[in-house]
């Protein structure tokens, strides 16, 4: 079987490898969540909540995709099952059955703060060993900072 060898030292990949792992499982798991909470999503204001949280759920999935892929270009085996999601989340738990739409604002605004969150510690964690996973970390914050901006000013 053919093994893809890192460019990285070892200690610099275990940082990154953790850091891109931890991305990933937040990743589909904030997909997960906004997609629950889409399905279920009740009051005046369903249909803009509705289909915002449609274009949180793509981002999550794009930008899982590249996390993912960041780290089968180091060498490093992906892993995104359920399990692994469920263990390693840093999202809390997500509302069960229908959920008015003040409500599942605020859920998500409170899953894309705990992602953000540690979004920015693994932007800080790769600085120095690989800048290039780092890049990814920044955009892939500027983006869920601009949800979670968008999301706060639905409940004003």
């Amino acid at each position: 079987m053919y093994v893809v060898k890192s460019p990285l030292s070892d200690a610099n990949l275990k940082t990154v490898s953790e850091a891109l792992q931890g991305a990933l499982v937040d990743l589909v798991d904030l997909g997960l969540v906004a997609k629950q909470i889409h399905w279920n999503v009740v009051g005046p204001r369903f249909r803009s909540v509705h289909l915002q949280l449609d274009e949180v759920v793509g981002l999550a999935r794009t930008h899982s995709d590249t996390v993912a892929e960041r780290a089968a270009a180091l060498g490093v085996s992906p892993d995104g099952r359920a399990a692994t999601v469920a263990v390693g989340s840093g999202i809390g738990v997500t509302p069960e059955g229908w959920v008015d739409d003040t409500a599942a604002v605020r859920a998500l605004v409170d899953a894309l703060s705990a992602v953000i969150e540690r979004m920015r510690a693994r932007i800080a964690a790769t600085a120095e060993p690989d800048p290039v996973s780092q890049d990814i970390f920044i955009g892939i914050t500027a983006d869920l900072e601009k949800q979670h901006w968008m999301f706060q000013a639905e409940n004003g």
